[in-house]
């Protein structure tokens, strides 16, 4: 049984007690969103992550080092990584939920989406194999976005897990129909193979969809919580 625990979280301020937790390469990145929102999501994804990681490390939050250097082009925007520890973890952000997911040892993606937006035909016809978009054939607008953001949610979370992000096509992966327990049925990439893929549907509230995915063979025990900042 592998445990991977869920935290969930709304938007900080971009106050100083925040801000002093990110590191010179993190305060750039913060900087260089335009819009405060976005500011704001990335400030409280690393906020939360360094917290929680810190909690378990015995570290303060602002003890905890990330390591995000992008595996192709060495800058520091990939994945966060912890230094020195076999604690892995995701972060995601949409609209007003920021999400953590984290493991020991196993890779883990987590993806939260606003499923508030319109599914057309382009966004199924480019994200959806022709299965999936079989199933959402002769469903009402509500109910297709609602299955589309369903199966994006899983197949993004499952791709972060990787590591590879967007290089996997998500054409060439085959999810079970929303509706039915979250798996991954067939993938046309070596870096995902069914028999050691494990998704789980989350519950992030009204208005977003949200799946996490563990890179293992073993059966995760998934636990979702809301997080309280620190004061």
């Amino acid at each position: 049984m592998i445990e991977c625990a869920v935290w969930w979280a709304t938007p900080l301020p971009n106050e100083a007690s925040h801000l002093s937790l990110l590191d010179p390469l993190e305060q750039g990145r913060h900087g260089n969103y335009r819009q405060e929102i976005d500011q704001r999501r990335f400030l409280t994804g690393r906020v939360l992550a360094k917290t929680v990681v810190g909690e378990l490390l015995g570290l303060a939050p602002g003890e905890v080092e990330f390591d995000a250097t992008c595996a192709d082009c060495g800058k520091p925007h990939g994945p966060p990584r912890v230094t020195g520890a076999s604690v892995t973890f995701s972060i995601s952000h949409s609209g007003d939920r920021i999400g953590l997911a984290m493991a020991d040892g196993v890779p883990v993606g987590l993806d939260v989406e606003t499923a508030t937006r319109r599914a057309d035909d382009s966004l199924i016809s480019y994200a959806l194999s022709e299965a999936e978009a079989a199933a959402l054939a002769g469903l009402e607008p509500a109910a297709k976005s609602t299955a589309f953001f369903t199966y994006w949610t899983r197949k993004e979370a499952l791709m972060k897990a990787t590591g590879r992000g967007l290089k996997i096509p998500l054409q060439g992966i085959t999810l079970s129909p929303p509706g039915e327990p979250a798996r991954l049925l067939e993938s046309t990439d070596p870096a995902l193979d069914p028999a050691n893929a494990r998704l789980t549907d989350l519950d992030p509230g009204d208005g977003y969809r949200a799946a996490v995915a563990l890179l293992t063979d073993a059966e995760p025990k998934v636990t979702e919580r809301w997080w309280t900042p620190p004061s």
